[in-house]
């Protein structure tokens, strides 16, 4: 079977496209607009299918379970890609200038940089299908386990916990290098339009205080999910620091903000309730909020809250 030449590239190149070319594999690529498409009509027909059926019930944990799919599948290739990295530098160690040992480190190289090429390809599925579950259902779709990298499509999240202990020990940040931290918690009830409307404000002016900064929240549900769906939109980095229950207890979601504040944040926002009082009804102020803000001022980190215009 004969196959088919690439297309000729014209204009600036992609990354997946560049680092596709230096695999100097005769087979063509699938292009960034197709593993993207991929990703948006498998989620689109998951949901047309599901819709107004007795599994509509379901239809998150399976549109979220399609979705991990793919995720888990970015994350054995690339232990795939790390594998081969790792013999790369045992075969580079060990190399003694011989025309066998020179082809052994270049298989070693190409099998590295093939990985690398599929596990961004997976992941742009992944996050074509994650955008369109989120426009369909206004829900965002996070990993249970692993870091989501920066692309195209969606801004990156990682895990609060990764960015200390690699601080901690001196290797490379997961958050780039400079990036400014700006913290946020936000009460569940602060879901409303007008939350999200004030939310955004606040984001839109601390991303215009520090055009480098990145967005570290819990990802609880409500107000910080309206945070993350702004991060998204506007490609900022998501640092989660997700509550430890299993560790900490009822004390987790405390724990969480000392999590926030060991990233060092230049700024702290709190929205401790709804600023719309159909959306508060008789519920008090969210404590962690209220907590964060409170340790915010102990540590001399500035400190503001979310209000309403006026």
């Amino acid at each position: 079977m004969s196959v088919p030449s690439p297309t000729p590239l014209t204009g600036p190149m992609s990354a997946l496209e560049a680092q596709a070319l230096t695999l100097d594999d005769p087979r063509p690529h699938p292009p960034e607009d197709a593993l993207a498409q991929l990703g948006h009509v498998l989620m689109t027909e998951v949901l047309d299918l599901l819709t107004e059926t007795a599994l509509e019930d379901f239809q998150a944990t399976i549109a979220e379970t399609l979705i991990g799919a793919f995720h888990s599948a970015a994350m054995r290739i690339e232990r795939d890609a790390d594998r081969a990295r790792d013999e790369l530098r045992r075969q580079a160690d060990d190399f003694d200038g011989s025309e066998i040992g020179d082809v052994d480190l270049q298989a070693a190289a190409l099998r590295a940089r093939a990985a690398d090429v599929a596990t961004l390809s997976v992941e742009m599925v992944r996050d074509a299908a994650a955008q369109t579950y989120h426009v369909a259902t206004g829900e965002s779709w996070k990993p249970w386990r692993g870091n989501i990298r920066a692309s195209r499509l969606t801004a990156a999240q990682v895990e609060a916990k990764d960015v200390l202990r690699a601080a901690k020990a001196r290797r490379h940040q997961l958050v780039s290098p400079g990036a400014t931290v700006v913290a946020f918690r936000a009460a569940p009830q602060a879901n409303t339009q007008v939350d999200g409307g004030r939310i955004f404000d606040a984001l839109n002016w601390a991303r215009q205080s520090w055009p480098d900064m990145v967005l570290a929240t819990t990802g609880a549900e409500g107000g910080e999910q309206r945070a993350i769906d702004w991060a998204k939109s506007h490609h900022v980095a998501v640092v989660l620091a997700r509550p430890d229950f299993d560790r900490y207890g009822r004390r987790a979601i405390f724990v969480c903000n000392d999590q926030m504040l060991a990233l060092d944040p230049v700024c702290v926002l709190t929205l401790p309730n709804s600023l719309d009082p159909l959306g508060r009804g008789e519920r008090g102020d969210f404590g962690p909020a209220l907590n964060l803000g409170q340790k915010a001022a102990e540590k001399g980190v500035r400190h503001l809250a979310v209000r309403l215009r006026g």
